[in-house]
């Protein structure tokens, strides 16, 4: 058993699952969240687990920090927060989706005290945090990594180290553009099959069967096919990577429709008041032509 201390900032529908395992284990210790209530009632729920109010406190009382947040701006001032009482060996290890230049940055401030830092994006939704078994994109020096790959290891089925810090951002980015590309695709085949008449008891598992078979389908098809959409990823949260996907693949020269397509869709359906939304919301517009 690991005598690795953890803490865990950002309590959201994937992190709080993360921080559980970690828990399950007895590698966690500590709590915070932007809403300090809900770090209050997690470690209510979570024997010998404290939180603080002020992210920065953690350092003093772990060896690693997980962090599990929404924007670049969250995570660097998380950063500055906890560099200003880390010691020489602490990592943050950040399983938010966020701007590789940012992970760059946040690991300059840690270093800057003989602390360190890990960008570590994850993948496989709410039910692969549910699961313990997310997909672990991970950016930074080896021997960090290895130090902090029991908390890890805690939430991950897989964790492969992509390169230096920004490298695990990137591949992220990766990710986000096939997983929008197959929800556009998933989205406007299951609208056909619905105007046809289909019955979906019959076509999603033929489907699941062949070549069309892919994880989006499997986890979404039948919840997308019953308007429930309230199952996932939010896709105001896809919107916000895509953002991000955007600006790397200008910078690198290469070809964005799908990204383009899907930014437009999305901001239509947030303009709708949809960003809540699960990211299979996007049928909605590809039934529109029926209406």
């Amino acid at each position: 058993m690991s005598t690795l201390r953890v803490g865990f900032v950002g309590l959201g529908a994937i992190g709080a699952s993360m921080a559980g395992h970690l828990h399950r284990l007895g590698l966690l210790v500590a709590v915070a969240n932007r809403t300090h209530e809900k770090a209050l009632r997690f470690a209510d729920n979570h024997a010998g687990v404290q939180a603080f109010a002020d992210a920065g406190d953690l350092t003093v009382h772990c060896d690693v920090v997980v962090s599990c947040v929404t924007a670049d701006s969250d995570v660097l001032g998380l950063a500055e927060a906890l560099a200003k009482n880390a010691r020489p060996g602490f990592v943050l290890v950040d399983t938010s989706t966020i701007a590789s230049t940012s992970a760059q940055r946040a690991a300059d401030l840690l270093r800057a005290v003989g602390a360190d830092f890990i960008d570590a994006p994850v993948s496989g939704g709410v039910e692969g945090a549910k699961n313990g078994k997310l997909s672990v994109m991970a950016g930074g020096d080896p021997e960090t990594l290895t130090r902090a790959r029991p908390a890890i290891d805690a939430f991950a089925a897989k964790i492969t180290r992509m390169g230096d810090v920004g490298a695990g951002q990137n591949t992220k980015a990766v990710n986000q553009v096939i997983v929008a590309g197959i929800a556009q695709a998933v989205c406007e085949g299951l609208a056909l099959g619905d105007a046809l008449g289909l019955d979906p008891e019959l076509l999603l598992p033929t489907l699941g069967a062949g070549a069309a078979a892919n994880w989006f389908m499997d986890k979404r098809g039948a919840t997308m096919l019953r308007d429930e959409f309230a199952v996932g990823f939010k896709l105001q949260l896809l919107h916000k990577d895509l953002n991000i996907v955007r600006e790397l693949a200008i910078a690198a020269g290469v070809n964005h429709d799908i990204v383009d397509l899907s930014l437009a869709n999305y901001a239509t359906l947030m303009a709708e008041g949809r960003g809540d939304d699960d990211t299979s919301g996007l049928i909605r517009l590809k039934r529109a032509a029926r209406s």
